[in-house]
């Protein structure tokens, strides 16, 4: 039987999973499953990130710059197309229930 290799992650990495749990809300299950982790390897990230006192916690040393109109007209864009597609999405998940459900 062939051994899994052992996946190694920058310190970046870990740290941007886990702020990503921290700042975002969402349950540690639904972002590793995005991210393709394990949730006991993104739960230890995350609590290592909420122990840390704040001073040690990474901040970015430069104010972001201001987004451009091209860059808002983008990102605006992309967010009607994700929720079109969300929408699309459901749809599709609603008939496979109704087909699914008339064949019993």
């Amino acid at each position: 039987m062939q051994e899994r290799q052992r996946r190694s992650f920058t310190e970046d990495y870990k740290r941007q999973a886990a702020e990503l749990v921290v700042s975002s809300g969402r349950s540690v299950t639904s972002v590793a499953k995005e991210l393709g982790l394990r949730d006991s390897v993104l739960r230890r990230w995350a609590d290592k990130l909420r122990k840390e006192p704040a001073s040690a916690a990474w901040r970015p040393t430069t104010q972001a710059t201001p987004m451009s109109a091209d860059q808002a007209s983008e990102i605006a864009r992309l967010r009607q197309e994700n929720e079109r597609l969300r929408m699309e999405r459901d749809t599709l998940k609603k008939s496979i229930a109704i087909f699914a459900g008339t064949r019993i």
